[in-house]
């Protein structure tokens, strides 16, 4: 039966927004204030802009990989282009973890605001259905998680170009309630509660910054679009730098009203934006801040179901996942079974599973992952050398991938025991699927 192909009506300014709507969520409305309390005060400023010199450097290497290789897949068609099909599977893996917890983490998130909304109306859901399984605590499905990820899931099963019309609608909304928080908090900055400027030290912009790096993770769902692209060489590399660069100036901005106007010691709350606007009497705003933020969450899940489902039916044409997988809709050009794959497995991680410690690994494997593409570029280098004239490269090759990796490893050793004994299970776990699958597989990739 002849292959059915993605297809491609996708342009540059569509991958900035899904890039724009996976990054700019929970990061900017949820870490900014734990990260100022806890471990960076005022300074998280530095820490973001060490976070975002570090995923300038893995945005180089994802651009160069990007625009050699336009297929569907990110890191695992690169890896299986650079190193084989074995080291492939490991970062298709690795990302499939970082995709499905990221999912389940933001409608989980989705799921307290709305919780809480409906418990402020009176109209509240039976405790048994408020949060995923903890019968201690009376919970066993998180109902409105799950409802919401399916509900997102059927939207993503359409036509690319419809599904991310939402994201691109509500990314506006987004930016719109960024921008009001910024004009309006301006006016109540007080230049005294940036001192002292680094109360932590610089371990404290370092820890910081190891906390905020994962605020800006999603940029990478823009590789996963390649094969639905009109102009990949172009519009990819293109489309990760401007999702780069405009949410690391947004998350710097924010920041610098943020502590401007409520003393760092004071922000260890989950909606450190509207408090902020609640501190200074601007309640009316707060409120629309906060209704604002719930909408907005949803692009964060829309881009990540997109990229998961797109890494299952890459992996599943070759060979290493089940078949169905990759089969795509003629009359849409979309891989429907690999959607509704990643909407299963997220539904049922969000409504089930407790979430707290398992999330943690998505850090982890996120990281190694950009490792992995870092040595990639260098390994390509060496093979092939530099790109065709036209495409995207990285310059200073091995010196700027040789830092990425370096200042990776550096982030990865603050990480937590328990994580890495959770990494060890996950990569076991990744180990035996690979040995069921990769027995007479034929990579067409």
């Amino acid at each position: 039966m002849e292959s059915i192909q993605l297809k491609k009506n996708l342009k540059t300014i569509d991958l900035v927004l899904l890039g724009l709507g996976a990054v700019i969520g929970t990061g900017i409305f949820v870490v900014t204030g734990t990260a100022a309390n806890s471990y960076a005060g005022p300074g998280l400023v530095f820490s973001f802009i060490l976070a975002g010199f570090v995923i300038f450097l893995m945005g180089l290497c994802y651009a160069e990989l990007a625009a050699r290789f336009p297929v569907v897949g990110g890191p695992y068609a690169y890896m299986l282009q650079i190193a084989g099909k074995q080291i492939a599977w490991v970062a298709g893996w690795y990302t499939i973890w970082e995709y499905l917890l990221a999912s389940a983490s933001v409608a989980s998130g989705w799921s307290g605001y709305m919780n809480g909304f409906l418990n402020g109306f009176n109209v509240a859901l039976p405790i048994a259905f408020q949060a995923s399984f903890n019968p201690e605590a009376g919970t066993y499905v998180d109902l409105i998680a799950v409802t919401m990820t399916l509900l997102i899931t059927w939207l993503v099963s359409f036509e690319a170009k419809k599904a991310l019309r939402l994201n691109n609608l509500m990314f506006f909304v987004k930016f719109a309630i960024i921008a009001l928080f910024i004009i309006v908090g301006a006016f109540f900055v007080e230049p005294a509660n940036w001192t002292p400027v680094m109360p932590f030290g610089f371990s404290g912009i370092a820890s910081g910054a190891a906390l905020v790096f994962f605020a800006f993770l999603g940029f990478d769902a823009i590789s996963m679009a390649a094969e639905e692209v009109k102009d990949p060489q172009k519009s990819l590399p293109r489309g990760i730098f401007f999702a780069i660069g405009i949410s690391t100036v947004l998350y710097i901005i924010v920041t610098l009203v943020l502590t401007g106007i409520v003393p760092y010691t004071e922000l260890d709350v989950k909606d450190p934006v509207a408090f902020a606007l609640r501190y200074v009497d601007q309640n009316v705003l707060a409120s629309i801040i906060s209704i604002g933020a719930i909408l907005t969450l949803l692009t964060v899940l829309i881009a990540m179901l997109y990229g998961l489902a797109r890494l299952l039916y890459a992996m599943s044409k070759g060979g290493l996942l089940p078949r169905y997988m990759s089969e795509v809709n003629p009359r849409t050009g979309v891989p429907v079974k690999a959607t509704w794959t990643a909407g299963g497995l997220a539904a049922f991680f969000t409504g089930i599973v407790p979430l707290q410690q398992l999330a943690e690994i998505t850090n982890l494997v996120t990281l190694v992952v950009m490792m992995m593409l870092a040595g990639g570029v260098i390994a390509l280098r060496k093979r092939e050398g530099k790109p065709t004239t036209g495409h995207f490269y990285v310059p200073f090759v091995p010196v700027l991938p040789l830092i990425a990796i370096v200042v990776t490893a550096y982030l990865l050793l603050q990480l937590s025991w328990i994580t890495w004994l959770l990494f060890i299970i996950v990569s076991i776990i990744g180990a035996i699927i690979y040995w069921l699958y990769q027995r007479g597989s034929t990579l067409d990739v």
